[in-house]
Formats: C-alpha cells, structure tokens, sequence
C-alpha cells in the first residue's frame, strides 16, 4: 500500500472555499498504475448505468468534439508510452483497450473512456453557467442526472455559503466570464468517507455513523478531487475535469509526514461550523474521527 500521492488536506486546500491556482497545460491530466481498473469501472456503469452518468443537450455536440479533440492530442503528446494513435482510434497501452473515434457515441463520452477524469461542460445562458454536459462516472455525493440543465448556483445550492446571492456564487461567475482558453486553473476538494468506492452518488445524512459502531472507527477513506477549470476557445463554454483519488486512512499512516498532514486534516475537521460538518455528513462522526487521527499525531 504506497502513501496517498495527492493530500491537500494538508491545510494546503481549505474546504468551503474556492481556491483557484493557474495551472500548466501539460499538467491537465493525471495518469497513474490505476488506470486499468478507473475505465473497466467506468466500462461496467456505461453498460449497467448509462442514463445515471452520462447527459447532454442537443447543440452541445461541437463543444463536446471539440474536449475530444483536445484531450487527444494533449494526451498522445503527453504519454506515448501510455496512449497511442491506432488508426481511427487510441490504444491504451496498460490497459490493453482500443477506444474508437469514428464511431456515433457522444465525443464527450469517448474522451471519458480515454482517462481516469470526468467531464462537465458548463454553458453561459440567460440564468447563469449552466451544467449542459457531462460524463460523470464517480461522483461524491451527488447527481449528475438531477444537476442536469441547473445554473451553478443550484448545482452549489447545498453547499454552505455557495447557493445563489452568496459573494461566492457571484465570485465564480465572474471568474468564469474572466476565464481564458490559455490560462486553466486548478482547484481542489476533499471529504472523508467510509468506502473506497469511485462512484459515490449517495449522499450521507448528518446524524449517520458512517464508520461502525466500535468505539475506534473503521473503514475510514480519504477522498480527493483534483478540479481543472478550462475554457474552450471554440464554444466558449467552461469544461470541468474531475479527478477522483481514493485512499484508506492506512495508507496517509506509511506517509513520511503523517503526523504533520493528520494534525492539519484534524485542525480543519474542528474548524467546520455545524452547517459544514453536516453538508459533509460528519455530525455524529467528528469527534471520533479526530480521536482516530490523534492516533497518528501523537495528541
């Protein structure tokens, strides 16, 4: 089990902010060894789930060509060793597929069979950027089905200090008017969940005990997202990529600085206010939740 390779828990990445950072184009996608096992599961909910993590609206479909066309060449460039051209398709090499690009599935579709991301495509219109596209596979903690057409601020209306009339919902529409082709961004989230699973749809009620009913708790997940933020210079809309990282709390354990990274997560878990903690479904299980990370700071 090696040490989680992405921890912005570490108090690098506050929850409940926007936190937005310029980001290299080359840095846009992430590959790693669990590429193989990211698509068969994406494989397995396109034929099981296709309705739940797919979803588009006519008129998005040159947009959707064009994250296709962009995702090809950034990644045949970036990972020969990984991606390469195949005719009218890309074979991925570790993973022993052929994903064709000459077929009639949605382009934004076959993007996300190519790479362990999501796709969103976010677009401008008389209520706001509205969620007008998206291939989303491993979800944490919401619907791509029921977000589906809403402007941001009700995509974020859950989320505390984000729904409409909050400065925050009028910070990020500004940004994304602001936002230029060549100047993606990077943001990340984090929650803590009690499953390893990549996709996560459900949401936990505050009042739940997630993590067993011992007095040390079990099954404990560190759940990250690696958000890019990019618009394209054809469409104009915004594409969100989203990257999802699962580890246990054992593996932050064999991390060189698991003291240091636990005291933050620990710090921050204790910061939250009620409505924080209860958006995050951690009411009921806060305090032994700290308690557990005390175990790795020594507190």
């Amino acid at each position: 089990m090696n040490p989680p390779r992405f921890t912005p828990y570490d108090g690098s990445a506050r929850l409940f902010q926007i936190g937005v950072k310029p980001l290299g184009e080359t840095d846009w996608i992430e590959v790693d060894e669990t590429l193989p096992a990211y698509l068969a599961e994406k494989e397995r909910l396109l034929v099981e789930r296709r309705d739940e993590v797919f979803v588009a609206e006519p008129g998005t479909e040159a947009a959707q060509g064009e994250v296709l066309d962009l995702l090809t060449g950034h990644i045949l460039a970036r990972f020969p060793d990984v991606y390469r051209r195949d005719g009218d398709g890309i074979e991925i090499v570790p993973a022993g597929r052929r994903v064709a690009l000459d077929g009639t599935a949605p382009p934004l579709l076959v993007a996300a069979r190519l790479v362990q991301e999501d796709f969103i495509l976010m677009r401008a219109g008389e209520s706001g950027w509205r969620l007008a596209a998206g291939s989303l596979s491993f979800p944490s903690s919401w619907s791509l089905r029921e977000k589906f057409g809403r402007p941001m601020h009700e995509v974020h209306r859950p989320v505390p200090g984000f729904g409409a009339g909050t400065r925050n919902a009028e910070v990020i529409a500004r940004m994304f008017h602001a936002q230029r082709p060549e100047a993606p961004v990077i943001r990340w989230n984090w929650s803590v969940y009690d499953t390893g699973r990549l996709h996560h749809p459900e949401t936990a009620g505050p009042e739940a005990r997630r993590f067993g009913s011992a007095a040390r708790i079990e099954n404990v997940f560190l759940r990250v997202e690696r958000q890019i933020l990019r618009k394209l210079a054809g469409s104009g809309d915004i594409l969100f990529s989203i990257r999802i990282s699962v580890d246990p709390l054992a593996a932050l354990e064999r991390h060189p600085e698991a003291g240091r990274i636990a005291g933050a997560l620990a710090d921050q878990l204790l910061a939250l206010d009620e409505a924080q903690v209860a958006y995050k479904g951690l009411s009921a299980e806060r305090a032994r939740l700290v308690a557990r990370l005390g175990e790795i700071t020594g507190r």
